[in-house]
C-alpha cells in the first residue's frame, strides 16, 4: 500500500514547556499513543533552549531540516545538529538539553520502539532521476527540501511538495525526480 501524508492537512501541537511545537506526521500502528507505538515520525520546530522528553525503550534519530541549529547537550557530551552535521540518532531515555543557538530551527524526528522494529535515516540529493533501492517492507520518504519530487512505479505517479511524506509498503520498483530536492528515506526493519 502506498500512502501520501500532505503536509498542508497536518496541524502543530504545542509543547506543554512551550519551547517548540511537534507535527505528527505518521504513526504505526495508526492512532497509536506514545506508550504504544511501534515507530513515529515527526516534524519539530524548536524555539526555546529546554530539556527533550524522555521516551524509554525508544532509539531516535533528529535531522535538521531548517535553521541554523541547536546545541544537545547529553550530560557527559555535546553535539551541535547544524547544516555541517545535520543527523544525531541517539537513546530516547537518553537526559537530552537543548540550547536554541540562533533562531527557531525545524527538525525531522523518527523513533521506533527496541524490540518491536529499529529504523535507519538517510539523506539523499535528488537532481534528476535516481532510483529508490528498497531495503525494508516499509519505506518513508520524507521531502525535506525543494519545492516537489515526483516519486513513480510502473503503477503510480505521486507529486509531493515540501514536508510531504510517502509511506512505501508494496514491493516495487521506485523512481524519484526532482530538479534539486533532498529527500529522508527512512527504512523500518521489523525484527
Amino acid at each position: 500500500m502506498t500512502q501520501l501524508i500532505q503536509y498542508a492537512s497536518l496541524r502543530p501541537a504545542p509543547w506543554k514547556n512551550g519551547g517548540g511545537s511537534t507535527t505528527e506526521i505518521a504513526v504505526s500502528p495508526a492512532g497509536a499513543g506514545f506508550d504504544e507505538f511501534d515507530w513515529r515520525v515527526s516534524l519539530a520546530t524548536i524555539s526555546q533552549s529546554g530539556p527533550f522528553s524522555s521516551f524509554p525503550g525508544i532509539d531516535r534519530s533528529l535531522a535538521l531540516v531548517d535553521g541554523d541549529g541547536v546545541l544537545l547537550d547529553f550530560g557527559d557530551e555535546r553535539f551541535v545538529l547544524s547544516p555541517s552535521e545535520p543527523l544525531i540518532e541517539f537513546d530516547g531515555e537518553a537526559a537530552v538539553h537543548a540550547t536554541v543557538t540562533g533562531g527557531l530551527t525545524t527538525d525531522f524526528n523518527v523513533m521506533s520502539r527496541r524490540g518491536r522494529c529499529r529504523h535507519r535515516i538517510e539523506s539523499f540529493l535528488v537532481d534528476g532521476v535516481e532510483q529508490l533501492k528498497r531495503r525494508s517492507g516499509t519505506t518513508l520518504l520524507f521531502l525535506a527540501d525543494g519545492e516537489s519530487l515526483t516519486v513513480s512505479s510502473a503503477r503510480e505517479r505521486i507529486a509531493m511538495v515540501r514536508y510531504d511524506l510517502l509511506v512505501l509498503e508494496a514491493e516495487q520498483e521506485w523512481s524519484m525526480e526532482a530538479q534539486r530536492a533532498t529527500v529522508f528515506v527512512v527504512d523500518i526493519i521489523n525484527n
